[in-house]
């Protein structure tokens, strides 16, 4: 059938009108999407951040401490998404080439996060550097790290202080006194700073040894106190910078038949609050840390850099409470 050119025009005229309706049609559309705070479906900037995978670095998995850290970094993040959420955990050992060769496989599994423990302050700057040009937020948690996004530790000076405050009084502010040092981390530096400051005010009390690393473990703790022992025939107290070397010093003690000098460390875990509490032991008293609430924020505040957020403070201090045998503490935290 031949359309005349009248009936042409009409029908150009009315596709025309269609078209120019559907265009406004369309327009509106958009500007409703707009203000319901959608741009189109390709664009992912006001879409939700996406958290399906975390990469945790922490120094010892055989202490309970870096445990509950990471059970409850997992369970955070999880009740965050409403999912399940890929972990990838490693142990580091305090070796800093180790922890580089974790990140950098975190970094290629293209984790969305990544919680770390430093097992060197300044050396793992550089790969923390690269994670995030990969678009992955970097947390430091328990241990500071240059360059991270956030920090997000325990006030380890302040722990420090109140286990040798705690001493010195069992001390009547006089006498002997060793610390059991550690791997030379923020974290360890930094109890062992708070320590020396409550001591520096009771000219009394000598500190005969602050060298020995225990190297934050149950093994080193054993031998660092043994040495000790052999070294110092009269020692008043001892100073351990985490429960797992505590441990260690008060099974060399019991070994050598040595009841005549008490504990103190860093930590709060269950075992050691439970083995100070009943008095059958030279440990009486731990600072206790909150690694739960730490690993919840940590996980929180990853979330929310990935959202876009701007996170303020950066820097988070837990204080630490203490535990001790004629003190009642134990903690929901762990």
């Amino acid at each position: 059938m031949k359309l005349d050119t009248h009936a042409k025009d009409l029908m150009l005229s009315f596709a025309s009108k269609i078209k120019t309706r559907l265009t406004l049609i369309s327009s509106f559309l958009l500007v409703c999407l707009m203000a319901l705070g959608f741009t189109s479906f390709s664009a992912t900037a006001s879409n939700p951040a996406k958290l399906q995978s975390i990469g945790i670095s922490v120094a010892d998995l055989g202490n309970p401490y870096f445990v509950q850290l990471i059970e409850s970094a997992t369970s955070r993040a999880e009740s965050l998404v409403g999912q399940p959420v890929k972990m990838l955990i490693r142990s580091d050992a305090y070796d800093l080439k180790r922890q580089i060769t974790q990140l950098n496989y975190f970094i290629e599994q293209d984790v969305d996060l990544i919680l770390l423990t430093a097992a060197d302050e300044e050396g793992i700057a550089p790969t923390i550097a690269k994670a995030q040009r990969a678009g992955i937020k970097v947390i430091a948690v328990d241990v500071k790290a240059r360059g991270a996004d956030a920090t997000i530790t325990t006030d380890n000076i302040q722990a420090g202080v109140i286990a040798c405050e705690y001493l010195a009084k069992r001390m009547n502010y006089q006498g002997n006194m060793v610390i059991i040092n550690g791997v030379a981390v923020s974290s360890v530096v930094e109890r062992v700073a708070g320590c020396k400051s409550a001591i520096h005010a009771y000219p009394k009390i000598v500190l005969l040894n602050d060298q020995l690393n225990g190297t934050g473990s149950i093994d080193g703790g054993m031998k660092a106190m043994t040495y000790l022992m052999e070294a110092y025939p009269k020692i008043d107290s001892v100073f351990s910078i985490n429960d797992p070397t505590a441990l260690g010093a008060v099974r060399a003690a019991k070994q050598a038949g040595r009841d005549d000098f008490i504990l103190a460390s860093v930590d709060g875990a269950p075992f050691a609050v439970k083995l100070i509490q009943s008095g059958n032991s030279n440990w009486a008293a731990t600072a206790m840390q909150k690694p739960s609430l730490m690993a919840k924020k940590a996980v929180e505040i990853g979330y929310q850099l990935l959202q876009g957020k701007k996170v303020e403070p950066n820097y988070i201090l837990i204080p630490a409470e203490l535990a001790a045998q004629e003190i009642e503490n134990s903690s929901d935290d762990w």
